[in-house]
């Protein structure tokens, strides 16, 4: 696969809420190992368009591909499985379970042994436990905080948590990770790594779809950013043109300045 590949492919993408339609006819193309920014103001349908194609919420319309390939964003186990992982707004880690066990619990998507070796302990699966024991750490590694894995999550600071959520979406090795704001709550250091982080991830191949209100981050970041606005996409193209365009900047009630960092 080159850059040029298209790894997620979403086509005329709709979801209603009795009177409010949320999406109406979205379409997007992400490319192998880009930086894929979706913006908007708030309520534009952004993590709306998240939860459809992640199997939050069943699409009334659409279609959706990964590497070519259709798949039906149904259940989000399936949608892991097709290759796509996702992190969330608000912080979703199991925060009484070990920063280890956090990321273990999302690499089991790619087991084999099922239920029966699991309750006779056989020497498949403990050879695959073993297996995605080491692949935890190595994630957690990549990401920097394997010093934590004991600890319980909880107990690790606000960015660290951020980071453990984007190991665990990592650990089921998508094709696309999908990140909802990860960005917010942090400070300027935590911003700072979170970028490097980003950065890191891309250059291993793996694209990355990026909701962020931190629009200076985006636009220092992202190779293609696309805008909605009422549940519509009202532009797409490189940052400098996006933050330019009279569209935008009315979606963003006039808050020209803050387009432009």
């Amino acid at each position: 696969m080159t850059q040029d590949t298209i790894i997620l492919q979403v086509n005329g993408a709709s979801k209603r809420f009795g009177g409010l339609q949320a999406l109406e006819n979205v379409s997007l193309a992400v490319r192998q190992g880009e930086v894929y920014g979706l913006i908007g103001p708030n309520g534009a349908g952004k993590t709306t368009f998240f939860n459809v194609i992640t199997g939050l919420y069943k699409a009334d319309q659409g279609d959706f591909f990964i590497k070519g390939l259709r798949y039906e964003p149904s259940a989000v186990d399936l949608v892991a499985k097709a290759g796509i992982a996702r992190t969330f707004q608000n912080i979703r880690l199991f925060k009484e379970m070990t920063v280890l066990e956090n990321v273990m619990v999302a690499a089991h998507i790619k087991t084999h042994v099922g239920v029966w070796g699991a309750l006779i302990q056989s020497q498949a699966f403990k050879r695959e436990e073993e297996d995605i024991k080491r692949r935890a750490l190595a994630v957690l590694s990549y990401v920097g905080i394997q010093k934590f894995a004991s600890q319980r999550a909880k107990t690790l600071s606000y960015g660290d948590q951020r980071r453990l959520e984007i190991a665990r979406a990592l650990a089921t090795e998508p094709l696309v990770l999908a990140l909802d704001e990860p960005a917010a709550g942090m400070n300027a250091t935590e911003k700072v790594a979170l970028r490097a982080l980003i950065q890191k991830i891309r250059q291993s191949g793996v694209s990355i779809l990026l909701i962020e209100h931190d629009v200076k981050l985006v636009m220092g970041l992202c190779d293609r950013v696309s805008v909605l606005d009422e549940g519509h996409l009202i532009c797409e193209g490189p940052p400098q043109a996006v933050q330019s365009n009279p569209k935008v900047i009315e979606a963003y009630l006039g808050l020209g300045a803050s387009l432009h960092g």
